[in-house]
């Protein structure tokens, strides 16, 4: 799947629900879910009923939009997450929260996901003391990671980590503001990822 270049907030509207996309606009009056009824389009408002394939395949779309990822390297993961002893879905999303750019947001260095991908990209980023520019590496637990002493003084960064503080840093983590310094406690259980997934749908259409 080519990269989607256009309006990040209408993936919102197409999904009907907040994806957290737009980092602090997402917070405000200003986000197209609260300004905008229905999906994109002329006949957004038009209520369409789902079939068992479409239900399947909106949730899969959603997860792709929510992580930033195309199909293939979703897919990608996914059947690596089936090869494991744990269950498909659940392994598929643990495998997607250890990416090191879901990290980085997790921890607050980014206002986004896509914001945080960038930072990693950038270089600004160290795991272990080594800077890693790789957005799907995948984080373990113990893992330090931290903004670089050459990057720590970045206005963006700055702002991303005041935004932070307005929401919470996940309970799996440790965030030491003043270095800029985040550490990987554990991973995280399935009933601790809130976001409304529903990842049996995505099994399904795979499955077929």
């Amino acid at each position: 799947m080519a990269r989607y270049r256009g309006p990040v907030c209408r993936m919102c509207r197409v999904e009907r629900e907040k994806l957290f996309l737009k980092g602090e606009r997402c917070f405000t009056s200003k986000c197209a879910i609260e300004r905008r009824e229905g999906t994109p389009g002329q006949h957004g408002k038009k209520r369409s009923k789902f079939s068992e394939y479409k239900t399947q395949l909106r949730e899969k779309q959603k997860v792709k939009r929510i992580y930033g990822l195309g199909e293939k390297q979703f897919r990608a993961n996914f059947v690596k997450s089936a090869k494991t002893k744990g269950v498909t879905g659940t392994e598929m999303l643990l495998s997607l929260e250890r990416r090191l750019d879901n990290m980085v947001y997790r921890i607050g260095f980014g206002t986004s996901r896509n914001h945080s991908r960038q930072v990693v990209k950038h270089g600004m980023v160290l795991v272990n003391g080594k800077r890693v520019n790789i957005p799907s590496y995948k984080v373990s637990v113990g893992d330090v990671i931290e903004i670089r002493e050459k990057s720590k003084t970045g206005i963006a960064l700055k702002a991303a980590m005041e935004f932070a503080q307005s929401r919470s840093i996940p309970e799996w983590i440790t965030l030491d503001r003043e270095a800029m310094r985040g550490t990987v406690n554990a991973l995280p259980s399935r009933e601790q990822l809130t976001q409304p997934i529903n990842e049996q749908l995505i099994v399904e259409l795979y499955s077929k």
